[in-house]
């Protein structure tokens, strides 16, 4: 799947971004850690389709400037109001995590927690990746997410080795590597099993250094999964 994550500091401007996202992606990110005064109620009933709801906390890029209970609160209510996915941190408190795991499950399957675990100053050894992804799933993920700053080309080829061990084993995880040196990581990671490829709206509007544009991840897809076939 095919994600835009759509950034806005008033409720008017997401709404309007929502609305040109759905048209284009498989799902959409609402990053509500940039917004003034959040009205979840309104945005989840403005959806079109599947939504992750994130409320990123500043030590993973984020924007978030209240408590760490009350970005939780959020989450939480995200999860009660029946959106697809909510993310959540991997270093978040544990018993805020808790709070919000319980939420989640609360739903009976119709919301799905998705674990994140950035890195915003290398990408790690493998097997430090691979400790971070158990982590994750020790967390309660339905889905862990890997993200790691690439430092040179070959970090991507570490991320994409994360990722193929994850998919012999079944399990659902997104994974890739962010600055212009971890493009090419984004481009390949779906053809590695990774179940969500985060794209920007458009140029400059991207969520995270190195994101594609939606339209630019597309026709990447489609040629390298062109090439695949032959």
């Amino acid at each position: 799947m095919i994600c835009i994550p759509v950034t806005a500091e008033t409720q008017e401007a997401m709404l309007t971004k929502m609305e040109r996202a759905f048209a284009l992606a498989d799902l959409v990110e609402l990053r509500i850690d940039g917004l003034r005064g959040v009205d979840l109620d309104r945005l989840i009933r403005a959806r079109r389709g599947a939504v992750i709801v994130t409320n990123r906390r500043r030590e993973e890029g984020g924007g978030f400037a209240g408590s760490e209970a009350d970005r939780i609160r959020l989450l939480i209510r995200a999860a009660l109001l029946d959106a697809d996915y909510v993310d959540v941190e991997l270093g978040t408190d544990e018993a805020l995590k808790g709070e919000l795991r319980e939420a989640v499950r609360a739903r009976g399957g119709r919301v799905r927690l998705i674990v994140s675990a950035h890195d915003f100053e290398r990408t790690p050894p493998v097997r430090e990746l691979e400790e971070r992804l158990r982590a994750c799933f020790a967390s309660g993920a339905d889905i862990a997410k890997i993200v790691a700053m690439a430092g040179a080309p070959e970090d991507n080829l570490r991320m994409l080795r994360l990722l193929a061990g994850a998919n012999k084993k079944g399990q659902a995880v997104v994974a890739f590597c962010m600055g212009e040196k971890g493009r090419p990581s984004r481009a390949l990671a779906p053809l590695f099993g990774s179940r969500i490829s985060y794209a920007a709206l458009e140029e400059g509007e991207g969520s995270a250094p190195g994101q594609w544009t939606i339209g630019e991840m597309r026709a990447l897809l489609k040629l390298l999964r062109h090439e695949a076939e032959r």
